[in-house]
């Protein structure tokens, strides 16, 4: 599923928009927005893989929001004014909808994401694929970790906590929860609350609130995760 922010100040074009999203079986709406703050707490927050915004907004517009991110998700711009064609290409945007739109357009800007996010999919399992291995820079010096040792990531601000199978305290290293989801959530990996992410072949117990992982430690499930992971084990549930 792509993960998509729906943002327009217009409560009528946003409510229109998230019931197009709604309507394409492999995107998932996280987050309807009126306002390129609020998109920027969701963005924060959790990964987002794809942005439906508008470009004229008060305050601070979609093209100079879309600017401003260190790594923004794709981008599919939408407006009332085709003046802004050319700019929103310059930001790299999949596509430009051009308002009213119908959802044959919605359709066909969804596809582009699709196909760009299948590219970008392969290309992050191929990375990881290839050794098993992340390095991440800790006390100093550059490690290397084997994806399938990774039991569990604490967040903690700005630092992670990384727990290792093989050693008897984690690694901590100065990145966010963003980035190392960016680059985990594809592989074996799902975040089920705002500061913890599982390995889910490390799973040894899941009870109505919390994880217990294979080194016995218990983990609390958020409630905005908590579907995401009772999808997961519903598909390899086998007993009723």
């Amino acid at each position: 599923m792509i993960k998509c922010l729906a943002i327009d100040d217009e409560p009528l074009a946003l409510k229109q928009l998230s019931s197009y999203i709604s309507k394409i079986p492999f995107l998932s709406l996280v987050g309807e927005c009126g306002s390129a703050a609020e998109a920027q707490a969701i963005i924060d927050a959790e990964v987002v893989d794809a942005m439906f915004i508008d470009i004229n907004m008060p305050d601070l517009n979609g093209l100079d929001f879309v600017r401003q991110l260190d790594v923004p998700p794709m981008i599919v711009f939408t407006t009332a004014y085709s003046d802004y064609a050319v700019e929103g290409y310059r930001v790299n945007a999949i596509d430009y909808l051009l308002k009213p739109f119908g959802l044959t357009d919605m359709q066909r800007a969804a596809n582009k994401l699709k196909h760009q996010f299948d590219l970008e999919r392969q290309a992050q399992l191929s990375a990881v694929d290839a050794d098993d291995a992340i390095y991440m820079k800790t006390e100093h010096k550059v490690v290397r970790i084997p994806v399938s040792d990774i039991i569990y990531i604490e967040g903690m601000s700005e630092y992670l906590r990384i727990y290792i199978s093989s050693k008897d305290k984690p690694l901590i290293v100065l990145l966010s929860m963003k980035k190392i989801c960016e680059r985990l959530l594809h592989h074996d990996f799902m975040r089920i609350h705002r500061s913890y992410i599982i390995n889910l072949k490390r799973i040894a117990e899941i009870g109505k609130n919390r994880i217990m992982m294979t080194d016995g430690t218990s983990l609390p499930i958020g409630d905005m995760y908590r579907d995401s992971l009772s999808g997961y084990v519903s598909e390899k549930f086998l007993g009723k």
